[in-house]
């Protein structure tokens, strides 16, 4: 493997702010990161990501090279035509980042386009980087869609070596083969390096996967502030807030829709109560019920989804 070191450089002046923690603080900090481009239902960890950024204080202190780490005939940049020429161009930016919460307190966030090459040297890089900077704990996060009613709170699945950071959460899954991301291989790397590192997936209604849904990306927050004590209050608001706003849409598509419609949900409700019944007693079988399909659901909620997404997009 080529040298990690080559796919990165410091900025000088954040990587000297975050030394100079290191050297008054011994307890080290906490990374978050998260990548676009992989799952990500509900667009969670994007959600997460875009209000830290927009609300708080950050300098950059290390910059990736994109241009050795991203394909851009599979996710092309952004560039705006305006008349006759070219008036911007949205270049791929993978950034560490030095933050501080509402108290003041630092922490590290990298974040951008998932790399298309070169994960292991990526990977190694992150692991540097986690090393020369004293990290404490390595956090990501993600949704996941479920087969889960949005009416009932949104799960999680905590994942890592320090899961005991996450107490109370049930895992649903004894062994599953998924398709890797980046995220995974550098929780993987690193715990196998013997550092922390804790994830936490959130359970996303599969009918609103592919849209923006607040409750996940608010439910995920909240864990990384319990796990980690940071104290992240507005971007909590903002997401509490517009969370209301899609809970209430979903519910007038559905006052709207018809009674299969009505159906569908509900037999989610059933399943969801049912096993969660089940869980309160000690016995994880909860009896069989007749669910609809992924299908049957999404194509039931194409209309909402339409229109979510066309918001979005104007």
């Amino acid at each position: 493997m080529l040298d990690p070191q080559g796919l990165y450089a410091w900025e000088s002046s954040g990587l000297a702010a975050v030394e100079a923690i290191a050297a008054r603080d011994s307890a080290g900090l906490v990374l978050l990161y998260h990548f676009d481009g992989y799952i990500d239902a509900g667009e969670t960890g994007d959600q997460i990501v875009q209000r830290l950024l927009d609300e708080l204080p950050h300098q950059v202190v290390a910059r990736f090279d994109h241009d050795r780490l991203v394909d851009y005939r599979a996710r092309r940049p952004l560039l705006t035509f305006q008349k006759h020429r070219w008036t911007k161009y949205e270049t791929p930016e993978i950034t560490l980042r030095l933050i501080q919460d509402t108290t003041g307190a630092p922490f590290l966030l990298l974040s951008g386009p998932e790399p298309d090459v070169e994960w292991e040297r990526f990977a190694a890089a992150v692991r540097q980087m986690v090393e020369r900077l004293g990290v404490r704990l390595s956090m990501n996060f993600h949704g996941i869609p479920m087969g889960v009613p949005h009416t009932r709170p949104v799960g999680l699945t905590p994942h890592g070596n320090r899961i005991d950071l996450m107490p109370g959460h049930t895992t649903f899954f004894d062994e599953a083969q998924v398709p890797g991301s980046v995220e995974a291989l550098i929780e993987f790397r690193l715990a196998e390096a013997g550092h922390d590192v804790l994830g936490v997936a959130a359970h996303v209604p599969h009918y609103v996967a592919r849209s923006p849904y607040p409750d996940a990306a608010l439910t995920a927050l909240e864990a990384v502030t319990a796990a980690t004590g940071l104290v992240l209050p507005t971007a909590a608001h903002s997401l509490r807030t517009e969370a209301l706003r899609t809970q209430e849409e979903i519910e007038r598509q559905i006052s709207e829709g018809d009674e299969e419609l009505v159906a569908l949900v509900s037999g989610l409700e059933h399943q969801y109560d049912a096993v969660a019944g089940a869980e309160t007693r000690g016995n994880l079988v909860a009896e069989p019920i007749e669910l609809p399909s992924a299908d049957e659901i999404g194509m039931e909620f194409e209309r909402f989804l339409a229109e979510r997404e066309g918001e979005g997009g104007a």
